[in-house]
């Protein structure tokens, strides 16, 4: 019996309606009748001829019970439907050990409920990374105002906050005061003993890191994907493009994020699938620290990206551990590195949401992903963005404005502006600070100052390209109105300093290679 993800929503979509239905498949080719129990019509998982049995039922303990005591199925898999039956996977596993559920002969497959709760939960999931000596970012829980104010004296701001058991990083925020976190705890979020808050230092100029990976009951682990984030650590994982493989982490970040999983997943007992996310905090050019952020014994929103870069039905694989064999039966002990680059891009819902500001941050707002594939990082990045809607330009007119924060990136990106044949506008302050280091640019109001101002220039089709990084709520609030107008007249807008880089690698790639298309059985040779 495979439990679905329910209704799709923000933080829990189609990824996981591709990994029930690959649950199915193996299962149905391993002997297995297969139930799938899921709520959504406009799921594959839900087809008539996906499962044997389909119950177009809620996920809920209570229907997932009733069902279990009609068909006491074998086993029970949780781990491909999201946080929803994740939700489910303690309650149920408590019940099957009651006379009731022990009359059902069913169990939950792969890894144990127990391991899945402890990496949910906070306190007990630092016990681990100390026993393990992993270290991660500063941390602590709050359950009212007076604790959330004493972990932050503790840690120092900026402080990244969230309700704990989200998905999707729902009302996630970055905080740089006692104002700003005072306001969260009161408006936000409502904290209490069962739901506290949970405080981590924010890891400023980091980049972040996806792993998905596979484990057996033997203690095998092979990395199925380690992918490196295009957006810094910060932005939600879900709206970050990301790039398998890695195009700029040192061999030895690699080396410490495999031997970390490795140890994580064999401390949690693993059976099948679990994704973790790591941050790398750059000291300098030569130096960087390496931190976990997160561990989920489950399916992840990579698992489709990754399969298809790799040529490797991970979901399928990660089905037959869980249902007993070996990584060394199924012919799978070694990380696969594609011989394509491919990335991942978030498909974003701005569009459909008038007033909505494209800004990225911790709380996840994609809706869907694409996939660019070409032998060139550029050409991949470029391939990414034209399918999620928004392409790069290759000649015109730049505007830049950034936080002081990011100015230092800033003489890097408008030199290669520059070169590549843009000319560039600027808000007073970045156009100064350009203009004292030779870079000629031509300054324009901001939309409070007087007109003809950027929005006007927007509008007026005069540019073609946007590089706007705020920070702090006067400056998001000023940059709102350009940002509206660059999304409603498609003009592509880069809120970051990587991302903005990674574009102008695929505008560099553009004037020298044409995009070719190629498939996935082209590439794997099926």
């Amino acid at each position: 019996m495979i439990l679905g993800g329910g209704p799709n929503r923000i933080g829990q979509g189609i990824e996981f309606d591709y990994c029930c239905c690959h649950a199915s498949y193996q299962s149905s080719s391993s002997g297995f009748k297969t139930i799938m129990v899921n709520s959504n019509p406009e799921t594959v998982s839900t087809d008539y001829d996906t499962s044997d049995i389909l119950y177009f039922e809620p996920v809920t303990l209570e229907d997932v019970l009733n069902i279990i005591e009609v068909e006491h199925p074998y086993g029970i898999i949780v781990q491909f439907g999201g946080q929803t039956p994740l939700k489910l996977s303690l309650p149920l596993y408590n019940w099957l050990k009651t006379k009731d559920g022990i009359n059902c002969n069913s169990s939950i497959l792969g890894t144990s409920p127990i391991s899945i709760d402890i990496a949910e939960d906070r306190e007990e999931f630092t016990k681990i990374l100390n026993q393990l000596n992993i270290r991660q970012p500063l941390n602590g829980i709050a359950r009212n105002q007076e604790e959330a104010i004493k972990v932050s004296e503790n840690i120092g701001f900026p402080l990244v906050v969230r309700p704990s058991y989200v998905l999707g990083g729902r009302a996630m925020e970055i905080v740089r005061s006692y104002k700003e976190l005072i306001r969260y705890i009161n408006e936000a979020v409502k904290v209490s003993p069962d739901h506290p808050v949970l405080l981590d230092q924010y890891l400023s100029n980091s980049v972040e890191i996806d792993v998905d990976a596979l484990c057996d009951k033997n203690g095998c682990v092979v990395i199925a994907g380690l992918m490196e984030h295009v957006e810094p650590a910060g932005i939600h994982s879900g709206d970050s493009a990301c790039c398998l493989p890695s195009i700029s982490l040192s061999d030895e970040t690699k080396k410490v994020v495999k031997e970390w999983t490795k140890l994580i997943a064999n401390k949690l007992n693993v059976i099948g699938l679990i994704n973790l996310q790591f941050a790398v905090k750059r000291l300098d050019k030569e130096k960087s620290k390496v931190y976990i952020l997160e561990a989920n014994p489950r399916a992840s929103r990579t698992v489709p990206f990754v399969s298809k870069a790799i040529g490797k039905p991970i979901a399928k694989i990660a089905t037959e551990l869980m249902q007993g064999k070996t990584l060394q039966e199924i012919d799978y002990v070694e990380e696969l590195i594609p011989k394509y680059q491919a990335v991942k891009e978030a498909v974003l819902p701005f569009k459909r949401f008038p007033g909505s500001d494209t800004l990225l941050g911790p709380e996840m707002r994609s809706t869907g992903e694409v996939m660019g594939l070409a032998k060139d990082f550029g050409i991949a990045y470029a391939k990414s963005e034209l399918a999620a809607g928004n392409g790069v330009p290759t000649k015109g007119v730049a505007f830049l404005s950034t936080n002081d924060l990011d100015k230092k990136y800033l003489y890097e990106i408008a030199k290669d502006l520059i070169n590549l044949g843009f000319s560039l506008l600027a808000t007073e302050g970045t156009s100064k600070y350009l203009s004292n280091l030779g870079i000629n640019v031509e300054s324009v109001f901001k939309v409070h100052e007087g007109r003809p101002n950027i929005e006007d220039m927007i509008r007026s089709g005069l540019v073609q390209l946007v590089i706007n990084t705020p920070i702090g709520s006067q400056a998001l609030f000023d940059d709102e109105y350009l940002r509206r107008a660059s999304l409603e007249y498609n003009v592509p807008t880069f809120t970051t300093i990587p991302g903005s880089k990674a574009a102008i690698k695929a505008i560099k790639a553009l004037r020298v290679h044409q995009i070719e298309t190629v498939s996935l059985q082209e590439i794997h040779n099926i």
